[in-house]
């Protein structure tokens, strides 16, 4: 990555109070979701029998 990009995303990630890592995994998960392919999350069970 080119310095300037890294300065860049450096000032953005600092504007919305996140790590550039963070910040790179924002905009990946952002990128996998609005192409569909984001992971998908299992549905939490509803367990009648589960006394807790």
């Amino acid at each position: 990555m080119d310095v300037a990009t890294y300065e860049a995303l450096e000032k953005w990630a600092a504007d919305e109070f996140r790590s550039v890592n963070g910040q790179l995994e924002w905009m990946i998960q952002r990128a996998l979701k609005e192409a569909g392919r984001a992971a998908k999350v299992a549905e939490p069970k509803d367990d009648a029998t589960d006394p807790a």
